[in-house]
C-alpha cells in the first residue's frame, strides 16, 4: 500500500537554559535552547517523520509559522515518489517562486525547509528500517549525486566529480562501517568552557570531562581578554601538552582584533579558532588565516547555504568545515557540503552546541567517514552534554566518542512528555 503525507504539525519548544547559562557566549550571554519542531504524519499510523530547527528563544515562533507556511508542498506526496526523485523533492521544497524573495535559500524559510526536509528523510530511514547514517551508506554513488542540487557549485564540484569521489571511496566501505560501529566516531566536548562559567566550574567540568576519556575541549572567547588568557591557561594546565583546546569567538571580533586576540592566546596552543569574525565575512576569514596560522580557522554554523561554502573553500578562507545539521537546508545540502569539503581536502566538524543537534550531526559524520571522507584527520564531532535525556533516541558517548546510532531514523523525535512541558509559553516550565 502507498504511503503518503497526511498532515504536517509544528510546535515551538523552548528550554530554560539561561537561568544556569548553559550555551554562553560572546554574542549570546543568555540563550534558552529551543526548536520550531515538526511532526510530519502519513497514511501508516505509526510512521512519522520528525525534525527541528535549533533557535535561541524568541523568533522560534516566527520559524513554525514558516513550517506552517511550507507545509503544503508536502501533504499528499507519496514516499515512493520523494525516494524516486530526492534532488526534485528538494527543489521543489527551497524553492518556492514567492517564498524564495524571504531568501532565497537563507534565513527563516531555508531553516524552515531544513526542519520539514530532514523530518522525510527520518520518515524514509525509518521506513527502511535504518538509522539515517546506514541508509545514506546504502544508497549507491550516482544516488547520491542525484540527491544533491549542483546549482551554482559546479565550478568547484561538477557532478562528475563528485561521483569520482563517491565511487573511489566505495572499495573499504564496508570495513569503515564495521569500524565505526565498533570504536565510534572521534569527538571534542564544549560542556566545559561556556563563557557565563565561572573558573571553579570550568576547572571542575574539565576534570570531569577527562575522566570521562574526552581528549578535546573547546572554550568559549571573547569577552575580554584577561579573562580569555586566565582561562584558557587553567584549562591547558588541566588537559596537559597533548590533548585539543579549541577557541571560539562567536564572531565577536573585527579581524584585526581577531587577530591579535588569537595571538595573544598562542602560549594556551590553541588548535583553531572558530567564528573568529562575522560569519559572512569570507574575505576576512581568509585575513584572520593568514594571520594566525599555524592556528586552524573553522566556521559555518552560520553558513546558510552550500554557496556560501563553496565560497569559502575557494578563497582559502578556512580550515575547517563546521556543517549545522539545519541551518542548511537539510540532508540534501548537507551532502554537497561533504563533497566540497572532500574535494578542497578540508576536514569537517560539524556544529553541534544546541538542542537536538548532537543527534542530528552524528549521522552526517559517520556517513562522511564511511562514504565521503578520504581520511579520518582532524574529524571530530561537537558534543553539548545538555537535553539528550528529552530525546526518544539519545547519543550515545563512551569515552569521548560518538557511538554509532542503531535505532531506525534521524534521531530528533523529542519524547511526548518533553514536548508538552516546554511548550512555549503554555507548558509547565514557563508557566509562571
Amino acid at each position: 500500500m502507498e504511503v503518503t503525507i497526511t498532515a504536517v504539525r509544528a510546535f515551538d519548544v523552548r528550554f530554560p537554559t539561561s537561568r544556569f547559562l548553559d550555551g554562553s557566549d560572546a554574542m549570546n550571554p543568555d540563550p534558552d535552547y529551543s526548536a520550531a519542531y515538526c511532526i510530519v504524519e502519513t497514511t501508516e499510523p505509526d510512521l512519522a517523520g520528525h525534525g527541528l530547527a535549533f533557535t535561541l528563544g524568541r523568533g522560534t515562533e516566527l520559524l513554525v509559522q514558516a513550517i506552517q507556511s511550507l507545509a503544503p508542498k508536502l501533504i499528499g506526496r507519496s514516499l515512493d515518489g520523494i525516494e524516486g526523485d530526492l534532488g526534485g523533492f528538494w527543489r521543489d521544497m527551497v524553492g518556492d517562486s514567492q517564498l524564495r524573495w524571504l531568501g532565497p535559500e537563507k534565513g527563516v524559510i531555508h531553516m524552515a525547509a531544513a526542519a520539514l526536509v530532514n523530518a522525510v528523510w527520518d520518515l524514509v530511514a525509518k521506513r527502511a528500517g535504518l538509522p539515517l547514517w546506514r541508509y545514506l551508506a546504502a544508497m549507491s554513488p550516482s544516488e547520491i549525486v542525484a540527491a544533491i542540487d549542483f546549482r551554482h557549485i559546479t565550478d568547484a564540484l561538477p557532478p562528475a566529480r563528485a561521483l569520482e569521489i563517491l565511487t573511489e571511496r566505495v572499495p573499504g566501505k564496508a570495513a569503515r562501517i564495521a569500524a565505526l560501529e565498533r570504536d565510534g566516531h572521534a569527538a571534542y566536548t564544549t560542556s566545559a568552557g561556556w563563557l557565563g562559567y565561572s573558573d571553579d566550574k570550568v576547572r571542575d567540568l574539565a576534570r570531569a570531562a577527562l575522566a570521562d576519556g574526552w581528549q578535546a575541549i573547546k572554550m568559549k572567547v571573547g569577552r575580554a581578554l584577561d579573562e580569555d588568557r586566565r582561562r584558557s591557561k587553567v584549562l591547558r594546565e588541566i588537559l596537559g601538552p597533548a590533548r585539543k583546546l579549541m577557541i571560539d569567538a562567536n564572531q565577536v571580533w573585527e579581524i584585526d582584533q581577531a587577530i591579535g586576540w588569537v595571538n595573544a592566546l598562542r602560549s594556551a596552543d590553541p588548535y583553531w579558532i572558530e567564528e573568529p569574525v562575522s560569519p559572512d565575512d569570507i574575505l576576512g576569514h581568509a585575513r584572520v588565516r593568514e594571520g594566525v596560522r599555524p592556528i586552524l580557522v573553522a566556521t559555518g554554523e552560520h553558513c546558510h547555504n552550500r554557496v556560501m561554502f563553496k565560497q569559502f573553500l575557494q578563497a582559502g578562507a578556512i580550515d575547517v568545515v563546521q556543517v549545522d545539521a539545519c541551518r542548511l537546508g537539510g540532508v540534501n545540502e548537507v551532502l554537497a557540503v561533504l563533497l566540497l569539503a572532500a574535494q578542497f581536502e578540508k576536514a569537517v566538524c560539524p556544529h553541534a552546541g544546541g538542542v537536538g543537534l548532537c543527534e542530528y550531526v552524528q549521522h552526517l559524520a559517520f556517513f562522511d567517514a564511511a562514504c565521503v571522507a578520504a581520511s579520518s584527520e582532524g574529524r571530530m564531532i561537537e558534543h553539548s552534554a545538555h537535553l539528550h535525556e528529552h530525546f526518544v533516541d539519545p547519543i550515545r558517548i563512551e569515552a569521548g566518542r560518538y557511538m554509532a546510532p542503531r535505532r531506525p531514523g534521524f534521531s530528533v523525535e523529542l519524547k511526548a512528555e518533553s514536548r508538552a512541558e516546554f511548550a512555549f509559553p503554555h507548558g509547565a516550565a514557563w508557566r509562571g
